[in-house]
């Protein structure tokens, strides 16, 4: 630019003005500077700005040019790409920090050899990590990992980023999880995480259960903050599924059955988890299960081959639709097909699993949809769980799967074998090449090729801390929905001088239960270790109140229901009475020490408080409709209870679904459709009661 000579008599104003204009016209492009942080790559200094010489051959190429846009910039990537390095793009596996946040050999070996660019974490991030027992370190596939340090994560992603960056391009790394801030009491080793460090909010139907849009809003906000401060960028989440088939095991992962209340849910988490738009700082969501996992034939679970039928009766995928309908217009980075075979629905005609049907990924989700990111399959769809193909080669499954729509391999990792079926042309190189570009935009929009580093220190102080907890702890105690209040038994009275409350409790903390902030209470517990020779102890006479928390979990020790559910001829088993009999089943307290509390204690007297991780029957035959309080809760603390019982906090959540009268209400029922008739409803969705 040539250097600009005023007349010695133009006014000052006029002399600003003219080098104000000369300014703009020379420098059309200017922008501001981004941030860019290199650690084993250089920088370039071009016009005062900022660059990295990611492919280090000291001039500034296009794709490392932040001022470009995104789709030029991935053009220009793509083509300097070789066949093995694209190949590489299209595998994501675990890669988990060893302990003190170590990284494997394992690790260094999939971005050196294997050529990958994504990875899924799944270590505990927790204060105060303990030694891996070997369960948890091996785990299904490794998934388990050692415990970590919030620090300790994030100095492993940044050295993995670092390593990254070192590679021929210099192509950064994308860390994903599975959810991670819920209170979870039975995390399965690739369905979700325990929250450890991180801020511990209620289950998804417990912030369903709110009716709080900008609660919702605000859970996104803090998840995206803790999430980015350790390095992660990616969710596998959230669950677009709807709950209309109550006896599915994950159906606690859901928003629960209303289409049109998961869908606004999904709009406010992708607004508010990923921003408004995609880049830097949001983490890129990847909705499941698409076309909507919900409608489990039976309620069997996909990850089984007992369960990978899907049933439609209705023949029309419209309301199961909804939630990822409006996921793609809030614009989700990624979706994640489900496992199962549908049967009754037009779209998908082969009899094969979802990620395999074209006519579902193409013709529907992307042709009709308009959906426009990246598809990443769930984990093993090629030879474990490739239903519908399971007499078929690995290559012809991975082929059939790419050509279907599918653009990344979750659970995969055979660089060599992807370049084989490019090679033989099972796969083409066009073909190949898209599925790159929709990979390779995500990150350049999450800003990852600028700066994918993190500050250990910010990750330490951030994450779960005591402000993010507070909220988290307000939504626990909106979460919880007040079912039946006989006589006004609840908000439980406050003792006097002279009269002390007595509490007999079972599945609650006696400490809690009786601390000062709930009026010190005098508290009896009858919880016991059977193992150890011992027994309840009987209700003392003279007791106020029984308040017995009730879970249900599954007998989980055998590897082939390792991700959780019933037996598969226990699936029917919702009701508590049918549970009390099951192999499979385990309420606690057992019913059994339920009913006889609620006869020491009288019914009126009992409170329950269950967690309906699956909308369970309360059957006449259990005597558990006699309680003389009924609450529902999905993911909570002991201290949220007592909030509520006592009136501290009065409640005011809702149903994120309804709940049967019997259990044959439940066979009754279609699988792909909410509710029931109404002389089949106990408590329909959407009912809460308050004092």
């Amino acid at each position: 630019m040539s250097p600009i000579r005023l007349p010695r008599t133009m006014p000052l104003r006029c002399a600003a003005a003219l080098l104000v204009w000369h300014a703009i016209i020379a420098v059309p492009m200017a922008r501001a500077q981004v941030q860019v942080r290199a650690r084993a790559k250089q920088t370039l200094i071009i016009d005062r700005l900022v660059f990295k010489d990611l492919n280090a051959n000291g001039r500034l190429d296009r794709y490392e040019d932040w001022r470009l846009p995104v789709a030029a910039r991935v053009r220009d990537l793509t083509g300097r790409m070789s066949l093995e390095e694209k190949a590489g793009m299209l595998l994501i596996n675990t890669l988990n920090a060893e302990q003190g946040g170590r990284l494997s050999d394992r690790g260094v070996r999939m971005i050196h050899d294997e050529k990958m660019t994504r990875f899924v974490f799944r270590n505990t991030v927790t204060a105060n990590p303990q030694p891996p027992a070997p369960a948890r370190a091996g785990g299904f596939g490794g998934f388990g990992g050692a415990e970590v340090t919030a620090y300790e994560a994030a100095q492993f992603t940044n050295l993995v980023q670092e390593l990254a960056e070192g590679t021929r391009l210099g192509i950064p790394v994308l860390f994903k999880s599975n959810a991670r801030n819920h209170l979870e009491r039975d995390a399965r080793a690739g369905i979700s995480v325990g929250a450890g460090a991180f801020s511990e909010w209620p289950k998804e139907p417990g912030l369903a259960a709110m009716r709080d849009s900008s609660m919702i809003a605000e859970f996104g906000r803090i998840m995206r903050q803790e999430w980015s401060s350790i390095g992660l960028r990616g969710m596998y989440g959230y669950m677009a599924d709807l709950a209309t088939e109550p006896r599915w095991f994950r159906v606690h992962e859901t928003f629960g059955e209303d289409a049109d209340l998961t869908s606004t849910i999904i709009t406010s988490l992708v607004k508010n988890i990923q921003g408004e738009h995609l880049g830097p700082g949001g983490i890129a969501l990847t909705m499941k299960h698409f076309p909507g996992g919900g409608p489990q034939a039976g309620g069997a679970d996909s990850h089984y081959a007992f369960g990978k039928y899907q049933s439609h009766p209705s023949g029309d995928l419209a309301y199961q639709l909804k939630p990822f309908r409006a996921a793609i217009a809030a614009g989700v980075s990624s979706i994640m097909p489900a496992y199962g075979i549908p049967v009754g629905t037009r779209y998908a005609p082969n009899d094969v699993g979802m990620a395999f049907s074209r006519g579902l990924l193409t013709a529907l989700l992307r042709d009709t949809l308009g959906f426009q990111g990246n598809l990443n399959s769930d984990t093993g769809i090629i030879g474990e769980r490739a239903w519908g193909l399971e007499s078929r080669t690995v290559d012809e499954q991975i082929a059939i799967a790419v050509n279907a729509g599918v653009d990344v391999l979750s659970g995969f990792e055979s660089n060599k074998q992807i370049v084989g079926l490019v090679k033989s042309g099972q796969i083409s190189r066009a073909r190949l090449d898209d599925a790159v570009q929709r990979l390779l935009t995500e990150q350049f929009r999450l800003g990852l090729f600028e700066d994918p580093y993190v500050d250990p220190d910010r990750a330490a102080y951030l994450v779960g801390n005591r402000a993010f907890q507070m909220r988290a702890d307000q939504a626990q105690r909106k979460s919880i929905v007040l079912l039946q209040n006989q006589s006004g038994l609840l908000p439980l009275r406050a003792p006097a001088p002279a009269a002390p409350v007595r509490v007999y409790t079972m599945g609650m903390r006696a400490d809690i239960v009786g601390d000062a902030r709930w009026n010190s209470y005098t508290v009896v517990t009858g919880d016991y270790d059977a193992a150890k020779g011992e027994h309840r102890a009987a209700v003392p006479a003279g007791t106020d109140y029984a308040i017995l928390r009730v879970e249900v979990s599954n007998q989980g020790a055998n590897r082939d229901l390792m991700f959780g559910g019933a037996n598969q001829d226990e699936l029917n088993m919702l009701s508590f009475s049918e549970m009390a009999k099951a192999k499979s089943w385990k309420v606690s307290p057992s019913v059994g020490d339920i009913q006889a509390v609620m006869r020491e204690a009288g019914p009126g007297k009992t409170v329950l408080a269950i967690y309906f991780r699956q909308p369970f029957v309360l059957d006449e035959a259990s005597g558990f409709r006699n309680a003389g309080a009924i609450l529902a809760t999905f993911g909570v603390r002991d201290a949220a209870i007592m909030d509520v019982l006592t009136g501290k906090y009065k409640p005011s959540g809702k149903l994120p679904f309804a709940l049967a009268a019997t259990t044959q209400a439940l066979g009754r029922q279609a699988s792909d459709a909410p509710g029931y008739d109404r002389a089949d409803t106990l408590f329909p969705f959407g009912f809460g009661i308050s004092y």
